[in-house]
């Protein structure tokens, strides 16, 4: 990639970063990627599942076709990094690095129109609301993997904190499933000066907060990831007012759906326990299917093909083999359930890390990433 390309592409996605979009909002984004990959000769689909697009390019007379996805919405953070082309919009920041892996895709698709040197059928996937909601499956029930057909789809990952460009994969469990719960505990309100005729929900809460810990420790297989997170407790707003009710939120992530029924299971005897015993009620909502993905495995051959690649590029073994999966979940799931698959890591350097205000995207990745997306290319469709 000459420097001039590079700085066209660098700008993009620094423009990109300053007009973050977030789920099914990402218009602007979208006609950016639109008029790229049609001035590249791609042929452009544009609207699927509201706001993502689809780059078709053929060469050669091959029947078989790769996937490559990238996500493009933003998160509702208000960024930190002070940068000059820092989020113009407060409270959406992209915090993720979708900025780049857009940016990325299109760097790909600059050196494949220009090289072609692949038999067969590349589809760039530019994906919407990857973070809530899930664009992937809305994309799967329009009819995208019918229209495009992919015999494969690959997707990658920045990761804060692994080398610039190294890649970092494994077969089998790559992503967890998330289940986003909530737990309502409810008692008896009363003045803070006579407890003993009320009944505190936020002592009952405490005591599920704790239980809930022993889950994953006393009841999972120690081989099977894993975790259980209360990221939010909400009760009361005064000193010395007894509340009726107290609020938690939970992050529960599996890799294997027996796992999952486990947990569940348990969940709801642990916390339905624990407040009958301080003289509470519990409601327990796993939430609606759309905030809920799944877990994501890769497929042996792609997985395996992403790590000759690495290789190929001189990365060393014990650097590429994952010990086990992302416990972070992804909607790219949603296409692994469909056909075969490899979602990746790719190492951003020593930056902040993922969903922090202060983080931003590596440009050192673009080249990186355009060749790996090549290299891969080139290997799934060989010319023969």
């Amino acid at each position: 990639m000459n420097s001039k390309s590079l700085d066209e592409l660098i700008a993009i996605r620094h423009d990109l970063h300053a007009h973050p979009e977030l789920m099914f909002e990402e218009h602007r984004t979208s006609a950016i990627v639109v008029k790229e990959l049609a001035r590249l000769g791609f042929t452009v689909t544009a609207g699927i599942a509201g706001t993502g697009v689809i780059g078709t390019l053929r060469n050669g007379s091959g029947s078989r076709s790769i996937g490559i996805r990238a996500d493009m919405d933003a998160l509702p953070i208000h960024e930190t990094t002070n940068l000059p082309y820092a989020s113009k919009t407060p409270g959406k920041a992209h915090s993720c690095g979708h900025d780049g892996h857009t940016t990325m895709l299109l760097a790909a698709a600059r050196r494949l129109a220009e090289t072609r040197n692949f038999d067969g059928t590349v589809h760039l996937i530019f994906q919407p609301a990857e973070e809530e909601q899930s664009g992937a499956r809305k994309m799967i029930e329009e009819g995208f993997l019918i229209r495009f057909p992919c015999d494969a789809i690959f997707a990658l990952h920045n990761l804060p904190g692994e080398e610039v460009g190294q890649v970092t994969v494994r077969p089998g469990p790559i992503t967890a499933a998330v289940d986003v719960i909530t737990i309502t505990i409810r008692g008896l309100g009363g003045h803070g000066a006579v407890p003993q005729k009320a009944i505190d929900p936020i002592v009952a809460a405490s005591g599920v907060v704790l239980a809930l810990q022993s889950i994953i420790s006393r009841n999972v297989d120690p081989h099977d990831p894993a975790v259980i997170t209360v990221g939010a407790f909400n009760a009361g707003s005064m000193a010395t007012v007894i509340p009726e009710e107290a609020k938690l939120l939970l992050g529960l992530r599996t890799v294997t759906e027996d796992v999952r029924k486990l947990t569940h299971k348990r969940i709801r005897e642990v916390v339905t326990g624990q407040a009958k015993s301080f003289g509470c009620e519990a409601e327990i909502d796993f939430g609606n299917e759309h905030a809920s993905y799944p877990a994501g495995f890769n497929t042996a051959p792609e997985a395996a093909l992403v790590r000759e690649v690495a290789l190929e590029f001189g990365q060393k073994p014990e650097k590429i083999d994952m010990r086990g999966p992302f416990m972070f979940s992804e909607d790219f799931a949603y296409f692994q359930q469909k056909v075969p698959t490899c979602y990746f890591g790719l190492g951003n350097g020593d930056s902040r890390m993922l969903h922090d205000p202060g983080y931003n995207f590596n440009d050192a990745l673009i080249p990186k990433g355009a060749e790996l997306w090549n290299r891969v290319v080139e290997k799934f469709l060989p010319r023969s």
